[in-house]
């Protein structure tokens, strides 16, 4: 029906006199006014407000903006007319100040109000944009608005509003793009690049390769074999093999670019970022941000003595931990984590999968202060629901996560690097993500869901795995097992514990 209407809008748009037009959008106004006060929330006359005030050939956008002063005087928390505001605002080019301001009055008067703390989130990054961090907002405007939102839930602690927005405070910049690891190995002819963001590689790609100064030509593929947007991808050469010294990378015409050299004698050669992990899993503070934060960490403690079942404190304070030192708080966050579960159970799954990635965050921490480019991760009993992250990893060449709940290995495609994965002891029944690693000599499965045979032979892209072990799989009751096994990787030596 209103586009019904639209229609006789554009037809009376060109065939009547601009005065008259005016006078029939005006009349169109009234008409909506009266709809909304029949229907505050009509998301079709919100919309056909929109269209007519941007068909109008004058019109009043103060005359709006005092309309939506008086719809949210009735019910502030209108998100129909908190999305028109914008609309007027925009067109009318009304100061962010005077906004920020407006949207400072109704939080006053209502800490209950989460469409302005959603309208404030969108004001301050123009007001107080941080030159260093895209899309955040300047350090001492940041600290104040902690005392805000600090007020706000203490004065109702159960209300979500003051949470959330506390929670987007805490939260980081978007990074820029980066190349934040280069390897190249000559054997396999290889080159394999870990970016800071997901990137698609076209066909007439805009990412070049070259060797000693020369551009070299090849294939681009993702980790998993799909062309979509990826943080892991495989370079494939023309050439039989990489001969040279020095490999540079370079994307979007040399603005990200890496470079890694081969000294004699190695096949192999990488370059890395350094604190990728530190600057993504917890925020890096002034001395006078984590002195702020650590206050905060301490009200919010008080705070839940107060309120023991308050999930939203116990969220907070988890958030604020990590956002410190998630190796200092490890034991505790863990504890609130348990906490959240006997509060909280249906939503038991979240924060399981919560728990799981702060565990691998934090696994991956360690390995970067070990540096080196650390070789071996062991994330064994740990009880991971799921598995993130995993672009951390691509340089290992043995992990553990035996023990645990997993149901998939979704992501472990991008082990690139991994000679030897131990998976025991999970509940596993799909191979799919193990279908293309070059690199895998010893593959540990025990104690899982395998069902089939075809799950196996997703191994069958693995031409170096030597060392299979399937025990207590329902696949090894299979009659013949051992020698369909044989045909489908001829290149096993041993299978279940005995050679072959």
């Amino acid at each position: 029906m209103w586009n019904f209407r639209k229609e006789i809008f554009l037809e009376m748009s060109s065939s009547r006199p601009k005065d008259n037009f005016q006078t029939l959008c005006s009349s169109e106004l009234s008409f909506l006014e009266d709809c909304l006060q029949v229907n505050p929330k009509s998301y079709g006359a919100w919309h056909h407000r929109c269209w007519i005030m941007d068909h109008m050939p004058q019109p009043d956008w103060k005359k709006e903006l005092k309309l939506c002063d008086i719809y949210l005087e009735h019910d502030e928390r209108n998100f129909h007319c908190w999305d028109y505001r914008r609309f007027v605002v925009a067109r009318s080019k009304v100061a962010a100040k005077d906004e920020l301001d407006f949207s400072t009055s109704k939080i006053s008067s209502n800490f209950s109000n989460f469409s302005s703390w959603h309208y404030r989130s969108k004001l301050l990054p123009l007001l107080y944009p941080d030159e260093k961090n895209t899309g955040r907002v300047r350090e001492d405007v940041l600290l104040e608005e902690y005392e805000l939102a600090q007020n706000a839930f203490f004065t109702d602690p159960n209300d979500q509003s003051a949470w959330f927005y506390h929670r987007w405070l805490l939260g980081r910049a978007e990074s820029p793009q980066n190349i934040n690891f280069l390897y190249a190995n000559k054997q396999r002819n290889m080159i394999l690049v870990v970016f800071a963001k997901p990137v698609l590689i076209p066909e007439k790609n805009n990412v070049k390769v070259s060797l000693d100064g020369q551009l070299l030509a090849g294939q681009w593929r993702t980790s998993s074999g799909q062309h979509v947007h990826s943080q892991v991808w495989i370079f494939t050469p023309d050439c039989d093999k990489i001969n040279g010294v020095t490999l540079d990378l370079n994307l979007d015409n040399g603005l990200v670019k890496k470079a890694c050299s081969f000294t004699e004698g190695d096949s192999e050669s990488w370059s890395k970022e350094t604190n990728v992990a530190a600057t993504m899993f917890s925020s890096q503070l002034s001395v006078e941000k984590s002195s702020v934060l650590a206050q905060e960490l301490e009200s919010c403690q008080q705070l839940l003595e107060l309120e023991p079942d308050n999930k939203w404190c116990v969220f907070t304070i988890i958030q604020l931990m990590r956002s410190l030192d998630p190796l200092r708080y490890e034991s505790e966050t863990d504890g609130h984590v348990n906490v959240l579960l006997k509060s909280d159970p249906y939503r038991a799954n979240y924060f399981h999968d919560l728990r799981s990635r702060f565990c691998i965050e934090n696994a991956i921490l360690r390995a970067e202060i070990a540096g080196n480019n650390v070789k071996t991760i062991d994330i064994s009993n740990k009880e991971l629901t799921t598995l993130t992250h995993l672009e951390h990893l691509v340089s290992v060449e043995e992990i553990n996560l035996s023990s645990n709940k997993l149901t998939s290995l979704k992501g472990c495609h991008m082990l690139q690097c991994a000679k030897k994965i131990l998976v025991d002891n999970n509940n596993i029944d799909s191979l799919q993500e193990l279908m293309r690693l070059p690199s895998l000599e010893e593959l540990s499965i025990k104690n899982n869901n395998i069902k089939s045979i075809v799950e196996l032979s997703n191994l069958t892209f693995s031409p170096n795995l030597t060392i299979l072990c399937l025990q207590g799989n329902p696949v090894c009751q299979i009659d013949g097992f051992q020698s369909v096994i044989k045909n489908l990787l001829p290149q096993l030596q041993a299978l279940n514990g005995v050679e072959f």
